[in-house]
């Protein structure tokens, strides 16, 4: 039986739109074309009752050639019970058909992420690494392109961890 440990939230407009004007390399859309985008964002979810991976989806289309890189403003974050974190890993069918990579191969998001100054907007940065090709990749918004799962972690009896985390990427030293 499944335990149920975490809830996923979209973060405010204004977060979402800040981080994608950031990011994003087609600057310029107007605030109008970022809000329809933010309000079709969906929810990570799992396609069947056995998947582990909870699907992330794109908010907008992305068009990459090879060598390029992207990040990607989700405008998802996560609530999770302390003794759990959420892994990001790339979706195999991405992965080995299309060559599209993460960046840092998986991400690893803490429980107390959902708490800091970016609200715990999830971030993920992707590479398309399609060797000895030319051929460009188009995946149309809404498409599912990385993969959650949440898991359970221990610590050592020693453990002396007083830090607060406040931050995004690399936050934590």
């Amino acid at each position: 039986m499944s335990r149920k440990v975490a809830e996923f939230y979209k973060v405010s407009f204004e977060r979402f739109k800040e981080d994608f004007e950031k990011t994003y390399f087609q600057a310029g859309l107007s605030e109008e074309k970022i809000k329809e985008m933010y309000d079709a964002i969906k929810l990570p979810s799992r396609a069947t009752t056995a998947s582990a991976g909870y699907d992330f989806y794109l908010p907008f289309e992305i068009n990459l050639d090879v060598g390029d890189e992207i990040m990607v403003p989700t405008g998802i974050r996560c609530r999770m019970d302390e003794d759990y974190a959420l892994f990001i890993m790339p979706k195999s069918g991405l992965g080995t058909k299309s060559r599209l990579i993460m960046y840092n191969t998986a991400a690893l998001i803490d429980a107390d992420y959902y708490n800091s100054d970016n609200e715990g907007h999830i971030m993920i940065k992707l590479l398309y690494d399609l060797r000895n090709s030319n051929k460009s990749l188009f995946l149309p918004a809404g498409k599912s392109f990385v993969q959650g799962v949440f898991l359970p972690f221990g610590i050592t009896e020693s453990d002396n961890a007083t830090g607060i985390r406040n931050g995004g990427f690399g936050s934590t030293k």
